[in-house]
């Protein structure tokens, strides 16, 4: 029988975990090899672009994942943007607590450091930001939020910079903040009875 690895998936989860917590271009390929504990050989064969393709698959996976998380959310308050809000800042405070106040956002932190000089990772960058600002728009359009698109852009805004607020600060207190702010505007923005 043909004998598994996942050393792959390893050094995907490991990398994506450095370049939340401490950016792409200080996150050595040595380092991950090292801290995921994949055999060298294994690593080159699964990533012959490197550093590079490692981010790419990185952009990719965490895009899908926050849209996971925001398709989540809209199934857990129908019709409430309100409810949608407050939820999903309460996960990324949780998150943030969880970690110690350490993660960044990895298509953040790749944008930061990559975009726009790396035209296909800015281009995988801008593809999952705008897949989060398109999931967030799908549901306050069917909470009746009018301009849906630009609170979504607002608010997945909002919260990619509290991120980095939360981090300086040692605290989740500007997630409070995003959801009180947000749901005092939703009040002016929804379509009435």
């Amino acid at each position: 029988m043909p004998r598994t690895s996942d050393a792959r998936d390893k050094a995907l989860a490991t990398a994506e975990d450095l370049f939340r917590r401490q950016g792409f271009a200080a996150t050595g390929l040595a380092q991950i090899i090292e801290e995921s504990g994949s055999p060298k050989g294994s690593f080159y064969f699964h990533f012959k672009g490197g550093k590079d393709q490692l981010a790419a698959e990185i952009a990719e996976r965490f895009a899908a994942r926050g849209v996971a998380a925001i398709a989540a959310a809209a199934a857990a308050t129908p019709g409430d943007a309100t409810g949608f809000i407050r939820l999903l800042c309460a996960g990324f405070a949780q998150e943030m607590r969880a970690s110690d106040f350490t993660l960044g956002c990895a298509l953040q932190n790749i944008a930061t450091e990559r975009a726009p000089g790396d035209p296909d990772l800015t281009a995988l960058v801008h593809a999952g930001l705008e897949a989060w600002v398109e999931a967030a728009a799908s549901h306050f359009a069917a909470c009746g939020v009018n301009a849906s698109r630009s609170v979504a852009q607002a608010f997945i805004a909002a919260l990619e910079g509290a991120r980095t607020l939360s981090r300086a600060s040692r605290s989740d207190a500007v997630y409070s903040a995003i959801a009180e702010s947000f749901a005092a505007s939703l009040r002016t923005l929804q379509d009435g009875p």
